[in-house]
């Protein structure tokens, strides 16, 4: 089965605190990576099967526009990423991911 890697960039906390909420919630996601960018812009990415992903992430950028103050960003899924990407960006399913897939 082919995975996916899905990122969301949202300005504010709250909003991409409601993002990962409802993308691990509405598909069969994990959640790999969370950082802050600039100026408050926050990022998180998600890892699965492609068609999870592909579920996962419309919801996340419809809670965007849900939650006050917040402001989508850029997203964008890369389907069946290369090993070398997913090792070189720590994409992976690290140990402390592993738990929750």
């Amino acid at each position: 089965m082919s995975e996916a890697v899905g990122m969301i960039q949202v300005l504010g906390f709250p909003g991409i605190l409601a993002v990962a909420d409802a993308m691990l919630k509405s598909a069969r996601v994990t959640l790999v990576e969370f950082d802050k960018g600039e100026r408050g812009q926050f990022y998180i990415v998600v890892r699965g099967p492609n068609s999870e992903v592909q579920r996962a992430m419309p919801v996340g950028i419809q809670t965007v526009e849900e939650v006050p103050g917040a402001e989508l960003i850029n997203h964008f899924i890369v389907p069946n990423p290369t090993d070398n990407v997913v090792d070189v960006l720590k994409l992976g399913f690290g140990p402390e991911v592993l738990p929750f897939r």
